[in-house]
């Protein structure tokens, strides 16, 4: 028995192009002569489609999609997912494809409705096991989240199902895969029947997709995986041995270091959201610091270096060193780059605002006029060269609200929203193991916003490393005041940060998109009211 398995990067809403996605990869393991060929999760739409699924025309374009997938390919035996719509109520299908129409369809029973899922808004669970034979052998059909429980693996192993195939859109978190395979091996074990583990890959939005498909059996465990971070395809031998189908062409698996998946999501989260929406590169705002040399360098290594542009715009605060090292990064990744003063930009800002400023001492304001004189020029050199904006701020600075609105948060593109500020040493240290791009002065000079004199974030903020810890354990874990107190932080400075981030979502929601990579992120996966009083 071959099993084809297909990892794509299918786009959302696009169906035509995902059709010719699916017929391509087909075309690409053809000769192999594959007995039954699988996709991932929603793969005609893309996961997830949000509120498309709420409109009609969608359901007319998949019906035309599915009718010229089933002609092309009639004696394949093709497992792909889609939504249906269906007496009213829409289910998360995987349908079964063989001789020129749709064998059968199972409809996903566990629809999860957390963090960055929502299914339950658009979705009806199944009812009862989705069986296939395919040369007198029965297949189970499940998706994602099924097999996180027992009811569905349960339900089609009782009624013989030798071989579950699993279709997913699981989105990427640190850990994740670890995850994956620890729940693979006990639920194979516990019902003694290997699992096929076929997920997406690419960037939509905040999410991205890793692949990592698998073949998880009983006794050996992991026995193939696919990539990550990559489209890809396979071809599974499978014989009957015992009773039990048996993966005779098992691939070993080879472990890549944590930092490397890490790098890669928001290398592929940063590439998809350009590509897929159509700009023609990147452009960023160069400060000579080490948040915006790992956005550049993540970029370049996104979209290559003829793609991507950095601006330093230096203030009288600027460092000599900082305008140096923003050149010589730039001289490293070998992309252009540019040095427009802002002085007279904002002498103009100041001007026009004199008399409503006049017997007003200077503060933040006036730091902030910095800030949004850089995001006035960086958006007008985006209009005018089609490339993106991505902004430079950090998951840390994110959550705390240090950053400055229409200034330093003006783009399209948050690279490093979901990445603290401890994991940016840590990716920059990882990424210069690869080529020793990114200065060592910029990792080893205390970070500063550079809108005072001798100006450091260490001014307002307790170190990152604290920072950080408590950022964790109050957005992601969810835990109280008291409780973080407890773990041995000043509850002074702990009262402090968790009110910053409180306080400071407005500014979230005002921000642009990111790469989400850690377990909660800001955005679908913490949603808390602007206007409220829950403060400590």
């Amino acid at each position: 028995m071959k099993i084809g398995i297909i990892q794509e990067n299918p786009v959302v809403g696009d169906v035509g192009g995902n059709l010719d996605i699916a017929l391509k990869s087909i075309e690409k393991i053809k000769n192999e002569q594959p007995d039954i060929v699988i996709f991932s999760e929603m793969f005609l739409t893309g996961y997830p489609p949000e509120d498309l699924l709420l409109r009609n025309d969608l359901y007319q374009s998949l019906d035309l999609s599915l009718k010229e997938l089933a002609k092309h390919y009639p004696e394949l035996h093709i497992v792909i997912g889609y939504p249906r719509k269906k007496n009213k109520k829409i289910f998360n299908a995987a349908g079964h494809i063989y001789q020129g129409e749709i064998k059968a369809e199972y409809f996903k029973q566990e629809l999860p409705n957390y963090k960055e899922f929502d299914e339950k808004r658009y979705f009806s669970p199944g009812k009862g096991p989705g069986l296939i034979t395919v040369k007198d052998k029965v297949f189970a059909l499940t998706i994602c989240e099924d097999i996180w429980y027992t009811k569905a693996i349960r339900q089609a192993t009782r009624r013989g199902a030798e071989l579950i195939l699993n279709l997913n859109a699981s989105p990427f978190h640190r850990h994740k895969l670890e995850e994956r395979k620890s729940l693979l091996r006990k639920q194979a074990k516990k019902f003694s029947v290997p699992i096929i583990y076929v997920n997406q890959v690419g960037g939509q939005d905040e999410l991205v997709f890793d692949g990592s498909s698998l073949v998880v059996s009983p006794g050996s465990g992991v026995d193939f995986q696919l990539p990550s971070f990559q489209t890809a395809t396979g071809i599974l031998n499978f014989e009957m041995k015992d009773g039990v189908f048996k993966l005779i062409n098992r691939s070993e698996v080879s472990e890549v270091s944590d930092l490397k998946n890490l790098y890669d999501a928001i290398v592929l989260g940063t590439r998809d959201y350009i590509e897929k929406n159509g700009f023609s590169g990147a452009l960023i705002g160069s400060s000579g610091g080490i948040d915006s040399a790992l956005t550049a360098t993540i970029a370049v290594d996104a979209l290559g270096s003829d793609r991507v542009k950095t601006v330093m715009m230096p203030f009288k605060y600027t460092a000599d060193i900082s305008v140096e090292d923003s050149q010589k990064l730039a001289d490293n990744l070998n992309i252009q780059h540019e040095v427009i003063e802002i002085q007279e930009i904002y002498n103009s800002f100041e001007k026009s605002l004199k008399k409503e400023f006049k017997g007003k001492e200077k503060d933040k304001t006036e730091e902030n006029l910095q800030s949004r004189s850089r995001g006035v020029l960086l958006m007008a050199l985006s209009n005018k060269s089609g490339y993106l904006v991505l902004t430079t701020g950090n998951k840390s600075e994110t959550a705390v609200g240090y950053s400055t609105l229409y200034g330093d948060t003006a783009g399209g593109f948050a690279v490093l929203k979901d990445v603290p500020k401890t994991w940016v040493y840590e990716l920059v240290n990882y990424r210069n193991t690869i080529s020793q791009v990114i200065p060592q002065r910029i990792i080893d000079r205390p970070p500063s916003a550079e809108l005072a004199p001798d100006q450091k974030d260490s001014d307002s903020l307790p170190e990152y490393k604290i920072l950080d810890e408590i950022i964790e354990l109050y957005v992601e874990k969810d835990l109280s005041l008291t409780l973080i107190t407890e773990k041995g932080f000043d509850e002074k400075i702990v009262k402090q940060i968790v009110n910053l981030i409180d306080r400071s979502e407005y500014k979230r929601r005002q921000a642009p998109p990111g790469v989400r990579i850690t377990e909660r992120g800001f955005g679908k996966d913490r949603r808390y009211p602007i206007t409220n009083r829950y403060f400590h």
